[in-house]
């Protein structure tokens, strides 16, 4: 078993622990270290630390570093993000070249305490409530979410006083990620280590603010602790084992519908817990036939039973969708008086109400435009439709007075802005600073930050007066174009296109 070892306190606990731990439970121990590159001689010594620790132990140590910065460009991914998926794919090597059995990691109730807020602020259903899994398992270089190990007994003093619950499937069974301590507050673990005379290294970034989960850390959760609910950590982490059992469910009931609704391109049968099928592509849109829902089956379930299906439908195929994308396939297949007939989706995709069909397929349009950039003239005031981001935009000249009735964060000065607006997709190098932000930033960044993927990232929107971006979806409007005490003000609306 592989013991993922930072050099942070939770991580030295963990190892700590197992090694007090291993002849009960029957276990190899050896020390595993990814080295991010991202902290220079800080991250260096980081490395030298956990390298004594496994000598000292006399313990195998498997290491190994990366470019975690070049992973973050290459794939448009956020810092952090880029880390883990480099990190865990390295667990991944190991598990899979049978050396391993597990690896496991050091996530605390703590952890999982500010994963499920951070999903909440930034909108998440169940699926997203679930926070980290107790296990992950690893196939064909595959993760798939598993299920919570057995706990055995507890005991008065030693490694369980410091909160750790031994786990039947610690010592074998199929190759996976294992986090035994996500029961565990972090400050039983410091305790524990202080106990021991053990010392820990201490990660400088883990106090950068610049961090939303270091905010959360340091500052929204103690506040929520003081003026709130003194247990708000051991709540959340509550939520998040309900989640895990509502998970459990929806996905044994929609293996047993699914199968009755849908029917993939040529006729097959598909099933939520099959592999997806194999796809070519052609740049980001995929190639492959999408398939049909049986309507009236669909509209004659219960709403969250619907939500349900379509989100699985799509992922049978490789499409993830987010809450508004389910919303307007659900509006498209409701047939309701002044709903449209077809709805765009992310990566090409579309989806079309044909009398007792809900037809998912490739976007042959979109498709074509995989490619190709798109750019329209706006005069200031007009309108005019952009079928590549699937809305209506819009500049609209107002009395100011008129000006609050609308988001304030879609107005503009009118002496800052160009008599002609430009509506295109991003293009590489362009920059955005929204309200209430620091500093700017490339818009690249920014759709990295929402996991905004695809064609769908590709073709994202935005409006350019002159040399400058003063619109972008999804984000507030820059504070230097703000009106002012002009008497009239500049909305920019986008609106859905009905297709």
């Amino acid at each position: 078993m592989g013991v993922a070892v930072s050099g942070g306190a939770d991580s030295v606990a963990l190892l700590r622990l197992l090694l007090e731990l291993r002849q009960e439970l029957g276990i190899i121990l050896c020390v595993v270290h990814f080295n991010h590159k991202l902290r220079g001689t800080e991250a260096e010594a980081d490395e030298q630390f956990v390298a004594e620790l496994a000598r000292r132990h006399k313990l195998e140590m498997h290491c190994e570093s990366g470019d975690v910065s070049a992973c973050a460009a290459a794939k448009h991914l956020g810092v952090e993000g880029a880390a883990r998926q480099m990190r865990y794919e390295y667990f991944a090597r190991l598990l899979l070249g049978g050396g391993l059995n597990r690896v496991a990691t050091a996530h605390t109730l703590d952890d999982q305490a500010e994963t499920v807020l951070l999903r909440v602020v930034r909108g998440a259903g169940t699926r997203g409530l679930a926070g980290i899994y107790p296990q992950l398992s690893i196939a064909s270089s595959r993760f798939s979410e598993g299920r919570q190990p057995s706990v055995v007994g507890r005991q008065e003093n030693g490694p369980q006083a410091a909160g750790f619950g031994r786990r039947e499937e610690l010592a074998g069974g199929e190759s996976s990620i294992v986090r035994p301590l996500l029961g565990t507050r972090r400050k039983r673990l410091d305790a524990y280590l202080a106990g021991l005379g053990q010392s820990w290294r201490e990660d400088s970034s883990n106090r950068d603010l610049r961090h939303a989960r270091n905010r959360v850390r340091h500052g929204i959760l103690p506040r929520l602790e003081r003026n709130l609910n003194p247990a708000v950590r051991e709540a959340l982490a509550e939520t998040a084992e309900i989640a895990r059992a509502e998970e459990d469910y929806w996905a044994n009931e929609i293996a047993r519908v699914l199968p009755q609704l849908w029917e993939a391109g040529a006729g097959r049968q598909c099933d939520s817990r099959q592999a997806r099928p194999e796809r070519s592509r052609r740049g980001d849109v995929a190639m492959v036939s999408g398939g049909v829902l049986n309507l009236a089956a669909l509209t004659n379930l219960p709403l969250a039973l619907q939500r349900r299906v379509v989100r699985a439908t799509a992922e049978s195929f490789g499409l993830h969708l987010e809450f508004n994308h389910v919303e307007e396939i659900l509006a498209v297949a409701s047939g309701e008086p002044g709903s449209s007939k077809s709805s765009v989706l992310p990566d090409g995709w579309m989806v079309s109400r044909n009398r007792n069909e809900l037809r998912f397929e490739a976007s042959d349009a979109a498709a074509g435009k995989t490619n190709s950039d798109y750019e329209y003239r706006l005069p200031v005031p007009g309108r005019l439709e952009v079928p590549e981001a699937g809305a209506l935009f819009e500049a609209v000249l107002v009395p100011a007075r008129v000006g609050p009735r609308y988001n304030p964060e879609h107005l503009f000065d009118p002496a800052l802005l160009a008599n002609e607006l430009c509506v295109r997709n991003w293009r590489a190098g362009d920059r955005f600073w929204p309200a209430h932000t620091k500093c700017p930033k490339k818009i690249k960044e920014l759709l990295a930050e929402r996991h905004v993927t695809g064609l769908e990232r590709k073709l994202w929107p935005v409006v350019v007066s002159g040399n400058d971006v003063v619109w972008v979806r999804g984000f507030p409007a820059p504070a230097q174009f703000r009106p002012q005490d002009e008497a009239k003000v500049v909305v920019i609306r986008e609106l859905p296109l009905k297709v």
